[in-house]
């Protein structure tokens, strides 16, 4: 491990804990523009995370260690993925260690607890929402490690900075088993992040809420690391489906110049992910939650259709 590429794992994780944040905000400020309602501003998402660091935090006389460790553990699980993911660079002293089939077991980790911390307390809410999640979980995952290995096929490799190095030794992507899983993961990627049509990351019903009901127990610090998690949660997501299926502008192993250009390339793209998201979200409504199946049911069709047609047409 030398110098730069720790330098640049740094740097990668430090963009990731700092830019999450401002692409939440960026968001629901065109969410905002398009309901042609005034916005908060991109910087909103900063304010709510340093208000929620300054207030106490306040824990149910029957919490047992699980609902203290989980705060900590979902944060420290999101900036692990940070280091593993080729966000800016696929120079990363972490990225041999662990392939797509391990991140996807990180973001089980971390669901896993927070499951159990929802249902450490004992309320209802919780137990409603851990069960909702599971249940999304047991569909999402299988789905997108198809979608994932209809990837690693056309590339030959699970690994996230080896499938952007195949891409740019200029194999074809364009093809149809990889347009097939790119709609399995956009699907996938709505449902592990809590986005609408799977839920609404807004909203406070006890019959449409899903990942909030887990956290209602949560205050000051902790709240402020979950809510941060979340945000590097969907940020992750958005790069690990830059990585598998539109890496241009990723670093290669080029050291530390190639990162401001990375940084460019990555922030535009983050701003059309970020208006594609709001197109769908303002163009669709939340699914009902037995309907939910169906949708993540599609998804993994998707996903193996897409295995099925490298096989026959590729």
């Amino acid at each position: 491990m030398n110098p730069a590429s720790l330098t640049i794992e740094i740097s990668q994780m430090a963009a990731l804990i700092a830019m999450s944040p401002a692409f939440l905000g960026w968001i629901k400020m065109l969410k905002c523009w398009s309901q042609g309602r005034k916005s908060a501003g991109l910087l909103q998402p900063y304010r709510d995370l340093a208000k929620l660091f300054t207030k106490d935090v306040v824990l149910a006389e029957n919490a047992s260690w699980i609902f203290r460790f989980t705060p900590y553990m979902v944060f420290g699980v999101a900036v692990l993925v940070g280091g593993l993911v080729p966000i800016l660079s696929i120079d990363l002293p972490l990225a041999p260690a662990a392939d797509i089939i391990v991140i996807v077991g990180l973001f089980a980790v971390a669901r896993f607890f927070t499951a159990l911390a929802g249902m450490d307390i004992g309320t209802a809410f919780g137990g409603m929402g851990a069960s909702r999640e599971m249940m999304i979980a047991s569909l999402a995952e299988p789905a997108m490690l198809m979608a994932i290995f209809t990837v690693s096929l056309a590339t030959g490799s699970t690994s996230l900075a080896e499938i952007v190095n195949v891409i740019y030794s200029g194999q074809s992507v364009l093809r149809p088993s990889l347009a097939f899983a790119f709609l399995a993961f956009l699907m996938i990627a709505l449902a592990e992040t809590g986005r609408i049509p799977v839920d609404n990351p807004s909203t406070h019903l006890e019959l449409t809420m899903i990942h909030e009901a887990m956290i209602l127990e949560y205050s000051g610090r902790h709240l402020a690391l979950i809510e941060w998690a979340g945000m590097m949660k969907l940020f992750l997501f958005v790069t690990i489906g830059i990585a598998s299926f539109a890496p241009w502008g990723i670093a290669a192993k080029g050291g530390l110049p190639g990162l401001l250009p990375a940084l460019m390339f990555m922030s535009l793209k983050l701003g059309a992910v970020g208006i594609g998201i709001v197109l769908i979200e303002t163009g669709l409504a939340k699914v009902r939650l037995f309907r939910l199946t169906e949708f993540l049911g599609s998804a993994f069709l998707l996903a193996t259709l897409g295995m099925l047609s490298y096989f026959i047409l590729d």
